[in-house]
């Protein structure tokens, strides 16, 4: 095994074990979460009003974005992420209060009808985060490589959505790791805004 190789091999081993901590974090968090928990991310997103916005549909134990969502979708559009595939960036389609929705990969809904838009603020659902506004994920690298592409079209703000349980201390980072804007938890706006 090369130096290069070794290196990649510590590295998948240290996230690896960084999620599975977060993990259990994020699930004591969720069982213990109290109504409201959405409410920072109402009011930062209240300054957003009608500006394009893609949140998430919760899986297992992620804090849900859905009630600012809606509330958001009646100024402007709101769509979901939709995984195009492995090594893809993820394309938003149009999500509606109430609107029909499938199975999409990894037990994650979807519209029923793709209507695919680029949006301008991204809600981001992580598995751990830290201080200085990086997120660490699932391993798929599907949102590094979707806020990359978007930044490069226009200015693109990737608020981070997680309890405070989530946050951690030197989590294992790569270049291509894209950094958060802002971090939205149950208690606190963590605000990163890179000029």
């Amino acid at each position: 095994m090369s130096e290069t190789d070794h290196n990649a091999a510590d590295l998948a081993a240290i996230k690896a074990a960084a999620r599975k901590a977060a993990f259990v974090r994020r699930k004591g968090a969720f069982e213990a979460q109290r109504p409201g928990a959405a409410g920072h991310l109402a009011e930062v997103l209240a300054g957003y009003r009608g500006v394009p916005l893609a949140g998430y549909m919760a899986i297992r134990t992620e804090i849900d974005p859905v009630a600012v969502m809606a509330e958001a979708a009646a100024h402007g559009p709101v769509g979901v992420p939709v995984i195009q595939g492995a090594g893809l960036p993820l394309e938003f389609s149009r999500w509606q209060p109430e609107g029909a929705l499938r199975d999409g990969p990894f037990g994650a809904k979807v519209p029923e009808l793709d209507d695919y838009f680029d949006p301008e603020i991204l809600i981001v659902p992580l598995v751990a985060f830290d201080a200085a506004g990086n997120r660490l994920g699932y391993g798929g690298g599907f949102y590094d490589r979707t806020l990359e592409r978007l930044r490069a079209r226009r200015a693109t703000l990737a608020i981070g959505f997680a309890f405070d349980a989530q946050e951690a201390e030197g989590l294992p980072l790569e270049p291509t790791d894209q950094p958060l804007d802002m971090i939205v938890t149950e208690s606190r706006v963590l605000d990163f805004k890179r000029g």
